[in-house]
């Protein structure tokens, strides 16, 4: 059976697995959006489930919803201007819901197993697969749905990353957002120093990439207005 014919779990499927065509994101739905918020809320209880420190909040995963509705806001504002040929925060927040699945490896009891270090390791591996798979799934979103190509396609990639990082260093939360998408319990010792120290990195490299990514922002704008006059 074709899975785009199964409703949301099977456009849950095919988003997760990068099959997703821009037929399956217009047909998305208030239904796949929910859908997704719950599998975002699930993510969230599975990323606290085994840190005694957090708050009961964070343990009901409403963080992780919270997260998804800001994320597809920002991102349907900040990529409006570049007028896609297809885009409505429905849709965003039903892709974005969509890829919270991957999170379900921060629920795996790796420090039942390992040690300290392994476990905060094994974390960080998994943030790293989940966020760069996360960042490839986005750039298709935005080639196949979004339509977006050449300037627009690498703006609308990388400069919201850039906006992100950036105003969290700023904010100097980058921690805290670090451990929490993370599910490290930041109490628990200090063997993924060097992970957050590759963060913090990430931080630098994207102070300096935010000003050019800015200006290539606006020249994709006068291209996209360009273009449609």
């Amino acid at each position: 059976m074709d899975d785009r014919r199964s409703g949301p779990p099977g456009f849950v499927a095919r988003v997760v697995t990068g099959r997703f065509t821009a037929e399956d994101i217009e047909q998305a739905g208030a239904a796949h959006a929910a859908l997704g918020l719950a599998l975002a809320w699930l993510a969230g209880i599975g990323r606290t489930w085994q840190n005694p420190r957090v708050t009961l909040l964070q343990h009901l995963g409403l963080g992780s919803v919270a997260y998804v509705v800001v994320l597809s806001a920002f991102l349907w504002l900040l990529l409006l201007p570049l007028r896609p040929e297809r885009w409505s925060l429905l849709k965003i927040v039903a892709f974005v819901g969509a890829t919270s699945p991957l999170g379900f490896l921060y629920a795996i009891p790796v420090d039942r197993f390992l040690s300290l270090g392994g476990a905060r390791r094994a974390h960080l591996a998994f943030l790293a697969v989940v966020s760069l798979w996360r960042v490839i799934l986005y750039a298709l979103f935005l080639f196949r749905y979004a339509r977006l190509r050449n300037v627009r396609l690498v703006v609308g990639t990388l400069f919201p990353l850039a906006v992100i990082v950036f105003t969290l260093t700023a904010l100097n939360l980058e921690r805290a957002v670090f451990d929490f998408m993370s599910g490290i319990n930041p109490h628990s010792g200090t063997p993924g120093d060097s992970a957050y120290a590759f963060l913090f990195l990430l931080s630098v490299l994207s102070f300096f990439a935010a000003p050019m990514l800015a200006l290539l922002y606006v020249v994709a704008i006068a291209q996209s207005f360009m273009a449609k006059t």
